[in-house]
């Protein structure tokens, strides 16, 4: 295992691409001295770098572009895409620059890229920066949502400084250490369609196949086969947030991976009450990416790539290929969600027992999380009500008799209780990030107290767990949590 970041090695195959799909460009420090806020030993064996690696003398200075890592080709990616509807020509990276890709011991590639690392031809009107809330929401999401089993960046480490940022108000500057195999969107596709360059177009199709896909390279027709791939992962990984409750809430193209990993964490949010029409982003006025409104909205940003991919596929085989995406979604979802209540396979049955308790969730606004949770904790041969659960809802008596046919249905169709429960406690997790626990390691974190955000990754990375100690995030969130918006500047 290797111990150093000077050990590292570069390979930037994204690099070899050429100068039509990124610019070269160095990283911006700060201005002030960069302090390390917090290293993850998870993402970090990804690169085959030691924990105590993070006691590296001049690890900030490297995470804050102040010291080049020996290899690295630092370059910001070119992209364009569709912007709550409407198409935006040029976007790029405008405050993300990535160092190079980094290949570990496995033969696994990843890419290291830092966000908030200072201007970049793509910048357009913004700064370049980051500020120490969004990254501090971005680096607890992306390790919470691989703590849940759902494809996501990682994030190696956060930096901060004493940097004033303007967004709001004045705000602390900071970067976020974003790892993943490939940074490519969907709108690395449609800037080069929507320019008529279709040369350039093809060669990032064959490279994503070639360095992602690379069992689509045989087939008869590759293209085709891509988009097929790429809208199957998008569909399971819609079906994964629709499961545990999480609402993007800026599901722009530029921010959909063609790995179908959960891209850019903005205003993102976890129900707590039951809502379908949840909106997490207080800037998405019209609603646009309401949490019922992610899958369709999946199925409208594949249709943009399926569009941009035309000069490479026949129209009539991506109509094909998008008209599988309800399927896929479906099946993913149904079967996870039937997991979530104990039963292997979403039967009639199951799903109308499902759709009798969201509707029941939705009226009460029942806690998403707390009340799947506690559902693995009924004991079938029981025939007594759940005081816990039923107070969770208005209609109590309603909920009783729902109850009771739930538990004739998982004496007549699941496993012993013992093998249920442990089904569904692999489901259903205790915690999740609501955003009053992000606000609590920010607050902490602006009067450098980054221990709430040591207490957090433990928490969330096996979130499955009972952590006993930390029980009290389980529980209902506190009256102020009410009052917490996000926005896209968050």
């Amino acid at each position: 295992m290797q111990t150093s970041f000077n050990n590292l090695t570069f390979t930037n195959s994204f690099g070899t691409l050429g100068d039509s799909f990124y610019s070269r460009v160095t990283p911006t420090p700060f201005e002030t001295p960069a302090r390390l806020v917090h290293f993850n030993t998870s993402a970090a064996a990804l690169l085959d770098l030691d924990p105590e690696s993070q006691q590296h003398p001049a690890v900030a200075e490297i995470f804050s572009g102040k010291r080049a890592l020996p290899g690295a080709d630092p370059l910001a990616m070119l992209y364009a895409g569709h912007q709550f509807g409407h198409y935006v020509p040029q976007l790029g990276d405008g405050r993300a620059i990535m160092l190079g890709e980094v290949t570990n011991q496995r033969g696994e590639k990843w890419e290291i890229q830092l966000k908030g690392s200072g201007l970049t031809p793509y910048s357009r009107d913004g700064d370049g920066r980051a500020v120490l809330r969004s990254s501090i929401r971005e680096y607890l999401c992306s390790e919470a949502m691989h703590g849940l089993g759902i494809p996501t960046t990682r994030a190696l480490c956060l930096v901060d400084s004493n940097d004033e940022v303007y967004r709001e108000q004045i705000e602390t500057g900071a970067m976020l250490t974003r790892l993943a195999p490939s940074h490519v969107r969907f709108g690395s596709f449609e800037v080069f369609f929507y320019r008529n360059q279709h040369a350039p177009l093809q060669a990032l199709a064959d490279f994503v196949i070639q360095h992602h896909y690379p069992e689509l390279r045989d087939e008869s027709q590759p293209y085709t086969a891509l988009l097929e791939t790429v809208i199957e992962r998008t569909a399971r990984l819609l079906a994964q947030w629709q499961a545990v409750g999480f609402a993007h809430g800026v599901m722009n193209t530029d921010n959909m991976s063609i790995l179908g990993l959960t891209l850019d964490y903005g205003p993102y949010g976890f129900m707590e009450g039951y809502n379908p029409g949840f909106i997490c982003n207080h800037s998405d006025y019209q609603g646009r990416y309401a949490f019922d409104q992610q899958p369709q909205i999946g199925l409208w940003n594949l249709t943009c790539l399926a569009q941009a991919l035309t000069p490479l596929i026949e129209v009539d085989a991506a109509k094909a290929a998008l008209q599988t995406y309800q399927q896929h979604f479906t099946d993913h979802y149904y079967q996870l969600m039937a997991q979530k209540i104990g039963f292997e396979q979403p039967n009639d049955e199951v799903l109308q027992l499902l759709g009798d308790l969201l509707d029941q969730m939705q009226r009460s606004q029942t806690d998403y999380t707390r009340l799947f949770r506690g559902l693995g904790e009924v004991a079938v041969e029981s025939t007594t009500p759940h005081s816990e659960l039923r107070d969770m809802f208005l209609q109590r008596e309603r909920f009783d008799r729902w109850l009771s046919e739930y538990r004739a249905l998982l004496r007549r169709d699941a496993k012993p209780d013992a093998e249920r429960r442990e089904m569904m406690m692999n489901n259903n997790p205790k915690y999740v990030l609501r955003n009053y626990m992000a606000q609590i390691a920010i607050d902490a974190a602006a009067q450098q107290d980054y221990s709430k955000i040591e207490q957090l990754m433990q928490l969330l990375q096996t979130p499955f767990a009972e952590h006993p100690e930390l029980a009290h995030y389980a529980e209902p969130p506190p009256d102020w949590a009410g009052n917490i918006q996000v926005s896209c500047s968050s």
